[in-house]
């Protein structure tokens, strides 16, 4: 059903942008001001549907019956479900002149507040500015309007959607040490494949239990005898060779959130689009298989029709030093996570046995949310100062007890967003592409209209609260940077360091190859780095290791080329 896929739109900008712990979306369709993401949902939806409609010189029902036909089959029954309860009030509120912001306003589900001015995101028709105008003020006054989740076709989406991005942990894990032999649903995708979902004590980045002389309990691949010497493979390729692993703790930058551009741009829908959108949904619209940490796989079908760039990550990069390390990995980024949420519970994902598990290379990288917000007095919503080193030593004091002896921990600094808006406000949106009349300047107003903002802060028309948010987020990586100094030597498992966030050594390296900034980022959120960003900040996360830190990254295995010769891909990761 297509509204599932543009519910999932607007429900991943509130879990990724908001400043607070993730909400549910029962929670999240109630929140802003003049219909908020309810009115944003019906907008977007209805505002395809009538550029489906003059692309093929159709009804609007029939653009948008024609949007659920590009959803893979599961999904068309709640669509039609949906389609024919709101058909008839499709016809009766969408005229010639209307635009998807007017007809969602006959629908009630945007409406304008008092003291509040009018939200739209398309441009207004002349024929219709005054209608719209009397009609506003005819129905200005207080009422939560008309949400989407209690409609029919929806409903149980909603649930089911709430059910998938409310869990961080593995949804299949039959013996508790979370890691899962299923790809999604915090999966493999997340954390390297179980290669044995029966036994606590067999998982990646175990290590070796008897040799692994019989059986592979690391799940890197390589276990047995060697019937020249004698000796157990593991023991013999991999026991000197300092083995490790690689974790994020993070927001949705570094679960690489991603909405496919084709998905809002009705010039390049297909069915060929929409083929991966149930996998994608199940893993919270993050590609942490191709984020610049974690990243395994290589971009292939089915996603190389909605995923554009190259694919490296510090994981890859690991293991082509040291093929030992084969899928140990812990990507525990969650969209919208900040400093509070990462203490209170987000870290409790990230498991790791001090006693019986390898060492690991830990980033703790929150990039944005502690300074992002939704909420139009943006500052007394940011994370002060203090907070920020209360809530990130509590991190550290819960990695002294988990990670093992010769760990290392990478706090990196927040980023300066401000080069968002510089990037990309002249620019068209996709969801204006069919006429050129929506730039990205015009849909951050919208957000920020509807008080549903990805970053009020930072994606903002004002230049004084650019800067406002700016300085604050330099304040917060000075807190983190204090932290270091004074616990450098508290912890005897793991080193502490502290590194400025690597994204203007990325946009300074792109550009002066005669890149632009643009080019790097999300096309439709305009807000996290791309499939070509993601893989730049991994190359310079790998360089800055080698050069400042290569301690952390272990030496070259000299094993490696017979370890590919006898064990092949080790298994693979899927």
């Amino acid at each position: 059903m297509y509204v599932l896929r543009i519910l999932s739109l607007v429900i991943a900008f509130g879990f990724i942008y908001m400043n607070k712990t993730p909400v549910g979306v029962y929670e999240f369709t109630r929140l802003g001001t003049n219909g908020g993401t309810n009115c944003a949902v019906c907008t977007v939806v209805l505002g395809l549907a009538e550029q489906l409609s003059v692309i093929h010189n159709e009804t609007v029902v029939r653009g948008l019956e024609r949007l659920c036909n590009f959803l893979p089959p599961p999904y068309q029954g709640a669509c039609k479900e949906f389609t024919d309860f709101i058909a008839d009030d499709i016809i009766r509120s969408f005229s010639q002149d209307d635009t998807a912001d007017t007809a969602c306003h006959k629908l009630s589900f945007c409406f304008t507040d008092p003291s509040t001015d009018t939200c739209h995101i398309f441009p207004r028709k002349p024929s219709h500015r005054d209608r719209l105008l009397k009609f506003v003020q005819t129905n200005r006054r207080h009422r939560t309007g008309a949400n989407i989740c209690d409609l029919p076709g929806i409903k149980r989406i909603c649930a089911w959607i709430n059910d998938i991005f409310s869990k961080h942990d593995p949804a299949i894990d039959l013996d508790g040490d979370f890691h899962s032999v299923y790809q999604t649903l915090r999966g493999s995708s997340w954390r390297g494949k179980d290669c044995d979902d029966e036994r606590e004590l067999f998982h990646p980045g175990a290590k070796p239990i008897n040799g692994d002389k019989t059986m592979d309990s690391n799940c890197n691949g390589i276990y047995g005898i060697n019937p020249t010497s004698g000796r157990g493979y593991e023991d013999e390729l991999c026991g000197t060779s300092q083995s490790r692993g690689v974790a994020v703790l993070g927001d949705s930058i570094s679960a690489h959130f991603h909405l496919p551009r084709e998905w809002l741009n009705t010039t390049e829908m297909s069915l060929k689009v929409f083929e991966p959108l149930p996998f994608i949904l199940e893993n919270e619209i993050d590609w942490p298989e191709f984020s610049s940490v974690t990243a395994f796989r290589n971009n292939t079908d089915p996603f190389h029709e909605v995923l554009h760039g190259p694919v490296d990550s510090v994981y890859k990069r690991l293991f082509e030093r040291n093929h030992c390390n084969h899928r140990d990995y812990q990507n525990i980024g969650v969209n919208g996570a900040k400093a509070s949420s990462m203490a209170d519970t987000i870290q409790l994902s990230f498991k790791r046995n001090i006693t019986h598990d390898q060492p690991m290379i830990v980033f703790y990288a929150l990039v944005g949310n502690d300074v992002c917000n939704r909420h139009p007095d943006i500052f007394n919503h940011m994370t002060t100062v203090e907070e920020m080193k209360n809530k990130s030593i509590n991190t550290l004091n819960y990695l002294g007890k988990v990670l093992p002896k010769g760990s290392h921990v990478f706090y990196v600094g927040l980023a300066d967003g401000a080069i968002l808006y510089e990037a990309l406000r002249d620019r068209v949106h996709p969801i204006g592409s069919l006429r050129n009349d929506v730039t990205y300047s015009e849909f951050y107003d919208y957000f920020n209209c509807l008080e549903i903002s990805p970053c009020l802060g930072w994606m903002n028309t004002n230049a004084t609260v650019r800067e406002i948010t700016t300085k604050r987020a330099r304040e917060l990586s000075e807190a983190l940077k204090e932290v270091v100094a004074v616990h450098q030597s508290s912890f005897s498992n793991f080193k502490l360091y502290y590194v400025d966030n690597p994204i203007d050594q990325v946009l300074d390296e792109w550009t002066k190859q005669g890149g632009q900034d643009w080019e790097l980022l999300e096309p439709v959120d305009g807000f996290h780095s791309n499939q070509l960003g993601q893989a730049l900040t991994a190359k310079a996360i790998w360089e800055n290791l080698e050069k400042m830190y290569p301690e952390a990254i272990g030496p070259v295995n000299p094993n490696n080329a017979k370890i590919k010769s006898l064990f092949g891909n080790q298994g693979g990761y899927l």
